[in-house]
């Protein structure tokens, strides 16, 4: 951000000078500094929020997560919880005397109870397969969670099933014999191995009595692919006699390439499960109004197309009758929460690589309430005139926030990391648009070096996002950093070209089918902007990216020159290939197609140009990638290596689809930013 300083004499101008050389740019070890904030929950007086703080231990290659409590007003916090392990997920009970989170402190995830005057801790699960996203019903007598079970036991009564599925697993587990049976697809999913198990609803009572399973079957009773999920995907009704879920697609043998996700209930007393959706392409996220008239939930129209428009949709209990009311809102609706009153929701969603805060009336009004940088998991209080929620930037991790329930008055409630941040000089930052294919306007963030000097000349990174159907937006990032790689001392540009989502479905859409096509004139248009930047040396670009946006890599390489060196993190190379070894199929049939139908299936396929890679490449990939199998990037540096091309190949045998483990995060900045200064500096 440009800031504007008024001298009032010279004294002020050498103590600015003097604050100013006290700064520093940010550090590869201050990723691993920085506490990470999550998952703010408002407790029910409004008074005080109960938050997730996560930290990492890079020499164990691990993080430790902890519930922390703050005063809405802000103030001093203090630590709740306190194990060498993750503590997590915490929800409020209704009177708000005690807070539900999950732990594995003892091994195996389980779900505990603490009081919040006195620190006392119950565990109230000792389940074989683990609990996990547990919540409350409103009267605060039962307690819905999550557990990931063998469908053949689910039928039978609780202590039967969970003593069947020890004994299953640990016969699995202590078999000298690995090797897997499958007889359907999805048999793997991210980064695990699904084994024939399914994630299914169990609702047990406050102290943890009479657990039972309500969505028994070989049926997912919560979707299992982040990308239909916007959080806890099941809610108790009013009166606590129902539960509405989001159940995963049949039949079960189409679930790799359908898309059809529908809401069920169940009746908690009878055990009697209803479809309340029909839509052929994507429901979920069902919340109960407070007066328990309506059932809010997302939807999108397409069938098959995961990056479709989430519209928000409400549901008529009394007469089972659902209508958008966002019809005209041309954006996703992320997480929503509904008001006391029932009259009001609130939501996140994005917006030009923003993500405000709405709120949207149940006649449809809508109206921005929280603008600028990324906020999300609101919380609204039950008087209706608070707002609770993180926010974050570019160049800022996550902090909580609050503000009034129109947006005025906003402030800051935490500031786990206001401390670190005296000390270090944040990169300035510039939204621009240019021209890309067909005229149409693109937007692009600049973030410049730590003491940027505009009479200087600068290397370009030119980063390309996944997705593809994703954007750059003003968040901060532990992966994919653009600040620490600004402060390597590059001008980094991210653009959001075609398939970016947060302006408009249709500028989203025209991605699909193309992905040589518009988006990439879109993408060098961006380079030729960049290259009229007084302060861009035009001799020194690389460009990088990771997913989708390691495709664009692959791309480059076989169609420009202008980059003097690219990294491709899980980058797509093989269209033939992807589509016989990803596990969700219909991302691949929608945006390709089937490789034995679609005339030109691999037109844009970056393996049939190898024959023109002159570029010298770093490439990363993961064992555990389960969505780009590690394969395409051992294809990629068998045809870099085998043309003679300055290549290395840095592999994690322990990640999925991203680097999380500390250690791991620390080795491939490191990797990175070493190959990035061979051709750069």
């Amino acid at each position: 951000m440009k800031r504007l300083f008024i001298f009032l004499g010279f004294g002020f101008l050498t103590a600015s000078m003097a604050v100013s050389q006290t700064k520093r740019p940010l550090q590869l070890d201050d990723m691993f500094t920085i506490q990470r904030v999550s998952d703010p929950q408002l407790s029910p007086d409004g008074k005080t929020v109960a938050y997730v703080v996560t930290v990492a231990d890079k020499a164990a290659n691990k993080t430790n997560s902890d519930v922390w409590l703050v005063p809405t007003p802000g103030g001093t916090a203090s630590q709740l919880t306190n194990s060498p392990k993750h503590d997590r997920h915490p929800r409020w009970s209704p009177d708000g005397k005690s807070i539900l989170f999950e732990s594995n402190r003892n091994g195996s995830y389980q779900l505990y109870l603490i009081d919040v005057a006195t620190g006392q801790t119950k565990q109230l699960t000792t389940i074989s397969t683990e609990a996990s996203g547990a919540i409350w019903s409103p009267d605060g007598k039962r307690i819905a969670f999550l557990s990931t079970v063998f469908p053949e036991f689910s039928d039978k009564p609780f202590a039967e099933a969970d003593a069947l599925n020890k004994a299953k697993q640990e016969s699995r587990d202590n078999s000298n014999v690995k090797a897997r049976l499958f007889t359907k697809l999805l048999y793997r999913h991210w980064d695990s191995w699904v084994e024939d198990k399914r994630q299914h609803m169990f609702v047990m009572n406050a102290d943890g009595s009479n657990p039972r399973n309500v969505t028994p079957g070989d049926r997912d009773g919560s979707p299992t692919s982040s990308t239909f999920s916007a959080g806890d995907e099941y809610d108790f009704s009013p009166d606590g006699k129902e539960l509405a879920y989001t159940a995963t697609p049949v039949p079960v043998h189409e679930e790799a390439w359908s898309t059809n996700h529908d809401i069920y209930t169940v009746h908690l007393e009878t055990g009697e499960r209803k479809q309340v959706t029909t839509n052929p392409a994507a429901d979920g996220y069902p919340r109960y109004s407070p007066d328990g008239k309506y059932l809010a939930y997302r939807a999108q129209s397409r069938t098959g197309f995961e990056a479709d428009r989430w519209q928000l949709m409400l549901m008529d209990r009394a007469t089972g009758k659902s209508s958008s009311i966002t019809q005209k809102f041309d954006t996703n609706v992320d997480a929503f929460t509904w008001s006391a009153d029932s009259k009001t929701l609130y939501a996140a969603a994005e917006e030009k690589a923003n993500t405000p805060l709405w709120s949207i009336s149940i006649d449809g009004t809508i109206k921005k309430v929280i603008d600028r940088a990324t906020n999300h998991d609101e919380n609204i209080s039950a008087d209706g005139k608070m707002l609770v929620f993180t926010h974050q930037t570019l160049t800022h991790p996550v902090e909580i926030y609050s503000a009034n329930a129109d947006g005025s008055n906003m402030r800051q409630v935490t500031d786990v990391n206001d401390g670190l941040y005296t000390h270090i000089e944040e990169s300035e930052i510039e939204n621009v648009w240019f021209d890309g294919a067909s005229k149409v306007n693109v937007q692009m963030w600049i973030v410049k070096p730590p003491f940027f000097d505009a009479k200087k000349k600068y290397p370009l990174v030119y980063m390309v996002h996944g997705g593809p159907q994703g954007a750059w937006g003003n968040a901060w990032s532990y992966r994919w950093n653009p600040a620490l790689w600004a402060a390597q001392g590059y001008v980094v540009a991210l653009p959001n070209p075609r398939g970016s989502t947060g302006f408009g479905q249709k500028f989203t859409d025209e991605i699909s089918r193309d992905w040589g096509g518009k988006v990439i004139t879109d993408l060098m248009n961006g380079v030729a902007y960049l290259e009229k930047l007084p302060y861009i040396d035009k001799t020194k670009m690389a460009a990088a990216g990771a997913s989708y946006g390691g495709y664009v890599m692959n791309w480059f390489n076989g169609h420009t020159d202008k980059f003097k060196t690219l990294v491709c993190h899980d980058g797509v190379y093989n269209f033939h290939s992807m589509y016989g070894t990803t596990e969700e199929v219909w991302f691949d049939e929608w945006d390709h197609g089937i490789p034995w139908e679609t005339k030109d299936f691999d037109k844009f396929s970056p393996h049939k140009y190898a024959k023109n890679f002159k570029t010298p490449t770093l490439i990363i990939h993961n064992e555990l990638d389960f969505r780009v199998p590690p394969t395409e990037g051992m294809q990629l540096f068998t045809a870099l290596q085998r043309k003679g091309i300055k290549s290395k190949f840095l592999y994690f045998p322990d990640e999925g689809h991203w680097v999380l483990k500390p250690g791991n995060s620390e080795l491939w900045h490191k990797t990175v930013f070493e190959w990035l200064a061979e051709y750069l500096k």
